[in-house]
């Protein structure tokens, strides 16, 4: 397996600190989620007309893009319109950036809609998406996050599109911490679709002041109460050989370690365990 990081761990970083840093803690690639104060780099100047520098500065670190993280809500009927053009932004950007993965959402309002209901909006988003020139060569992820954090839930989807093209994020984090569900449970309904994975760690903890809404804090992998290892021992067990990417959330949590101090530990962890 593969170690990655996000971009949303190191929001103050620009593109030359990251590749630099990235490199020298030892990890394989980068997943984009963002540079700095922009979010979507389908709009950056580094991602359009100087992505030929771009790929050549990442290459030079010995980084490879393993993802990018869009901001595609499948299941949201009044998104469609929004979601094509971001797609059709987003494919030649990965591809000349050599990458294959793109994380998609599913969002929906369960308060207006059942599972089922939204599961059908997210088909046609999808198929929609996947009729776009160039969308089959890539993957295109649907994350175990918010409405879908059970994997039972995202087989709705699943189901609907079974194109080669469309899988599954697994954010082992959500689908343990928010799903409830047990890493073996989480293969059963979807293994086979998955293409990529998220990890970070968390402990419930309701009193500490950097408790989120639901009581659980983020801390260092392999120091909270995620079953982490035995998820990521699973996928050696199926033969996935794919990414572990370190979903340190830096951009949306300001409390949490400087990238410079957690980043290191995440690989001397992940390579602890024979990663």
């Amino acid at each position: 397996m593969k170690l990655s990081f996000t971009t949303l761990g190191c929001p103050d970083w620009d593109l030359d600190t990251l590749c630099k840093r990235g490199r020298e803690y030892g990890f394989d690639g980068v997943d984009f989620r963002g540079v700095q104060e922009t979010l979507d780099i389908t709009l950056m100047q580094e991602f359009t007309s100087g992505i030929a520098q771009t790929r050549r500065k990442l290459a030079d670190a010995g980084l490879e893009v393993c993802g990018i993280s869009s901001s595609i809500r499948l299941c949201v009927p009044e998104k469609l319109k929004e979601n094509l053009e971001e797609a059709r932004r987003t494919i030649p950007v990965a591809r000349a950036l050599g990458c294959g993965r793109v994380r998609v959402f599913g969002s929906g309002d369960p308060q207006q809609q059942s599972k089922q209901q939204m599961a059908e909006a997210g088909r046609e988003c999808m198929e929609a998406i996947l009729a776009i020139d160039g969308a089959r060569r890539l993957s295109w992820l649907f994350e175990t996050h918010d409405e879908w954090t059970k994997a039972q839930d995202c087989r709705l989807l699943l189901e609907r599109v079974l194109d080669a093209a469309f899988g599954i994020l697994w954010d082992m984090g959500h689908t343990s911490r928010v799903g409830g569900e047990t890493p073996q449970q989480t293969w059963e309904a979807v293994g086979p679709r998955i293409g990529y994975t998220h990890v970070k760690d968390a402990i419930r903890d309701p009193d500490h002041p950097r408790a989120m809404k639901d009581g659980w804090r983020y801390v260092p992998p392999g120091t909270g109460q995620l079953p982490l290892k035995e998820a990521i021992a699973l996928l050696g067990e199926k033969g996935y050989d794919g990414w572990i990417m370190f979903e340190h959330e830096k951009r949306w949590h300001r409390e949490l370690e400087e990238p410079e101090v957690i980043f290191p530990q995440f690989v001397g962890w992940a390579r602890s365990l024979g990663m």
